[in-house]
């Protein structure tokens, strides 16, 4: 039975009281009554109807139909609106930055990429991002007055509650970018900065609906890797909204061994797996992809608009049936599946999704290799059984997950917000 939250009949929490309402009416696919949200809810019928009457008003619910139950009036059902709010999504690659724009629903209404601008020059940044969220919500033909906000999924490190993006290994130029003030000026939204696995992880949570589990690790797969966590239905920050950074899990590399970041077999996830990685090793095996690298996987492709191309085309050969392609695919997916065994057996959790912008490329090898090593491990502690899948969110996810925060700030209850403040 699917859990809900429940909200408290004093008046100097209002706010609070309307989140708890939203919450209920969305993760029901098929609408609630007044009479089930009171029930769901905890709150009075007369807090219900108060609320409702306002969530009305203000278009974020609608009334549906009516149904009759037993004796009595029938029940007019309540549902969201989808089309009532929006929510921007921004994530930030080494290659491309990425844009979504998505309903109450989660649905994306639209999308854009832009080239990464070099924060050489903070200015261009901003520029760039500002005028292509702009260009997104006008091409969507949305009033910006229904868009809550623009959410950023970023490479740690990050600063989270100062807004800025601090030194991200991946982004060599990006040094303390004050990313969320300058871009909440140009744009005139609230804007939200997360770490890129953590967003992955948040709108995984927060699309499930009545489904979502409460507790899981999501296998991020980007031109990084790195693991976001959620317990117990909420996101795992850290002090420094920077948890997630598991490339230094230290896994055995099965074929994948051998290069000069190895120790007899084993070496750490990041790099064992790193995109540039497999590809240098594919072309050091003798497999025709279109890089001209050396074979040692030490970092010989440094072109990451090169690295994705040839990525692509390690894909397609393993497509095509190319036994060695699969292999380092499965190989590459076995690592992964290594490295999360160890966060199962620290935080006891019972699910863990695989997605990323690189992921859906060797998922139909890689996600078999990564079960099997999972469900196999013999150092796996967990007596439960843990489920192994992927996300249904694509190769966008980070960027959906960044409007998903917004969405959650908006629409999930928070203790926080009862608090009396003088």
């Amino acid at each position: 039975m699917a859990e809900h939250r429940r909200g408290a009949n004093l008046p100097a929490i209002g706010g609070f009281n309307r989140t708890v309402v939203l919450d209920a009416v969305r993760r029901s696919d098929d609408g609630l009554s007044r009479v089930e949200l009171a029930h769901r809810t905890g709150l009075s019928p007369q807090t219900v109807s108060n609320v409702t009457r306002y969530l009305l008003e203000i278009g974020m619910i609608v009334e549906t139909g009516t149904v009759v139950a037993g004796r009595g009036k029938p029940r007019t059902i309540l549902q969201l609106d989808p089309t009532s709010r929006y929510a921007v999504g921004v994530h930030v690659d080494p290659a491309v930055v990425t844009y979504v724009l998505l309903d109450l629903a989660g649905r994306v209404v639209a999308d854009a990429t832009t080239s990464t601008p070099s924060a050489a020059n903070p200015e261009q940044v901003v520029d760039v991002m500002a005028g292509a969220v702009a260009e997104l919500v006008a091409g969507a033909g949305i009033d910006v007055a229904l868009v809550l906000g623009v959410g950023v999924a970023s490479p740690g490190p990050i600063d989270r509650v100062a807004g800025v993006v601090v030194d991200p290994p991946f982004l060599p130029r990006w040094r303390d970018v004050p990313l969320v003030d300058a871009l909440a000026e140009a744009t005139g939204y609230a804007v939200l900065l997360e770490k890129d696995v953590t967003a992955a992880a948040v709108g995984e949570m927060w699309l499930a609906g009545e489904s979502s589990p409460r507790n899981f690790a999501f296998v991020y797969y980007g031109t990084g890797f790195g693991i976001g966590l959620v317990l117990d239905h909420e996101p795992v920050r850290g002090v420094g909204a920077n948890a997630g950074d598991a490339g230094h899990i230290v896994v055995e590399q099965g074929t994948l061994a051998g290069t000069v970041d190895s120790r007899e077999g084993r070496g750490e996830v990041g790099r064992t797996v790193a995109p540039d990685r497999l590809v240098a090793f594919a072309v050091a095996a003798g497999l025709p992809l279109p890089t001209g690298v050396g074979g040692d996987g030490a970092g010989d492709v440094a072109d990451i608009a090169a690295v994705d191309g040839a990525f692509t085309e390690l894909a397609a050969l393993a497509a095509d049936g190319d036994a060695l392609a699969q292999d380092i695919q499965a190989e590459a997916g076995a690592a992964m599946g290594r490295a999360a065994v160890v966060v199962v057996n620290l935080l006891d959790v019972d699910r863990v999704v695989f997605g990323g912008p690189f992921w859906s490329r060797i998922a139909p090898r890689a996600l078999p290799a990564a079960t099997s090593a999972i469900e196999g491990s013999p150092i796996l502690v967990a007596k439960h059984p843990v489920v192994v899948t992927e996300s249904a969110l694509g190769e966008d996810v980070a960027a959906v997950g960044a409007a998903c925060l917004v969405l959650d700030a908006a629409l999930a209850p928070k203790a926080s917000a009862m608090l009396i403040r003088r």
